[in-house]
């Protein structure tokens, strides 16, 4: 008989417990808002004019003097290169069209510094970076200390800018 009482009163225990959860009235916090607008049908986080990943590995600079570029990523609107020297990685090369976010490219509209007729701007301490045709955002960023704004500045060079340009 005392057995019996228990399970009735730990199951009433257990559906009062799920009752009141479920009666929670807390607004959804920003994340849970962010996943269900992202996930929604028809939400697409890049652009379907966005140019694949791999139409840009052909304009990234070559291995050579000591370095080697590694592909490490590459998707839809952005690839993504390691430089590495004596087999260490001491920078991150990338190109990223910035169609899916215009406010990366609206950032360089400070910019007082050009290089190759691009403007060129820094981005902490360790990213130099570049936007091609207003829209082609171009960044090497310093995986060491030993990687200088000056090795960044040479590396962002030996792109090959104008065939960026040229995408569309």
């Amino acid at each position: 008989m005392f057995s019996n009482f228990r399970r009735v009163l730990v199951t009433l225990l257990l559906a009062a417990l799920l009752l009141l959860s479920a009666c929670n009235n807390e607004p959804p916090s920003r994340f849970d808002q962010a996943q269900q607008e992202s996930t929604q049908r028809g939400a697409d986080a890049v652009s379907k004019e966005a140019v694949a990943g791999g139409s840009f590995n052909k304009f990234f600079p070559r291995s050579s003097d000591g370095y080697q570029l590694v592909f490490a990523q590459e998707k839809k609107g952005s690839s993504l290169a390691k430089l590495k020297q004596d087999g260490r990685e001491v920078a991150m090369l990338s190109i990223t069209d910035t169609v899916s976010n215009p406010s990366a490219a609206q950032k360089y509209q400070q910019s007082s510094e050009k290089l190759n007729g691009y403007p060129l701007i820094e981005q902490g301490s360790k990213t130099t970076a570049l936007l091609v045709d207003n829209r082609f955002q171009i960044k090497v960023t310093s995986r060491s200390d030993s990687f200088s704004p000056s090795d960044r500045r040479q590396w962002l060079q030996k792109f090959d800018l104008n065939g960026v340009a040229q995408l569309k």
